[in-house]
């Protein structure tokens, strides 16, 4: 059961993906799309645990390096740390509330952008944060906590039905002894 969880990780993770890149892309506000990977790594994380938003949030991360990162790593590295911080609040929060992983993917957006900013712009030069702020990290982090409403709540029936298959499977292992 746990290679089934782990390849419907990988499978979500490959879908977000491929939708932010192409789908989004033609829904882009002013050239802002929303980050359905941290939707998605925040979620797992959320919702299983510290260890899973890691591994949910290096997958997320490295398709992202791969594809559009200038160093590898870069991107797993942000991503993985974002699924742990989520992961710390699986005991805290109950999962079937809504407001606290928007308040978390607005929180982890605005810290990755952040940390997009301070690598990748602020040690290049670039020191208008400000605008870097106004134009591109709230708006994102605005549009990506909208996008959270209706991702989270699938994301949330999915691993539903994922910890029902595993507990009938675990059942049906006990009584057929």
């Amino acid at each position: 059961m746990r290679i089934r969880r782990k390849l419907v990780y990988l499978l979500v993770s490959l879908v977000c993906f491929i939708l932010q890149t192409t789908v989004f892309q033609g829904l882009a506000i002013g050239s802002i799309v929303p980050n359905l990977l941290l939707i998605v790594t925040i979620s797992f994380g959320f919702m299983r645990g510290k260890v899973a938003g890691m591994w949910t949030g290096f997958l997320c991360g490295i398709l992202k390096d791969i594809f559009y990162g200038n160093l590898l790593g870069f991107y797993a590295l942000i991503y993985l740390c974002i699924g742990y911080g989520a992961g710390c609040c699986m005991k805290i929060f109950y999962d079937e509330e809504i407001r606290v992983p928007m308040f978390l993917v607005a929180v982890g957006d605005v810290l990755y952008g952040l940390a997009v900013y301070g690598f990748q712009f602020l040690l290049r030069g670039r020191t208008d944060m400000f605008f870097y702020i106004r134009r591109i990290i709230i708006p994102e982090a605005i549009y990506t906590v909208l996008i959270t409403v209706i991702l989270y709540k699938l994301l949330f029936i999915l691993n539903k039905k994922l910890t029902a298959l595993e507990m009938k499977e675990r059942d049906s292992f006990w009584l057929r002894k």
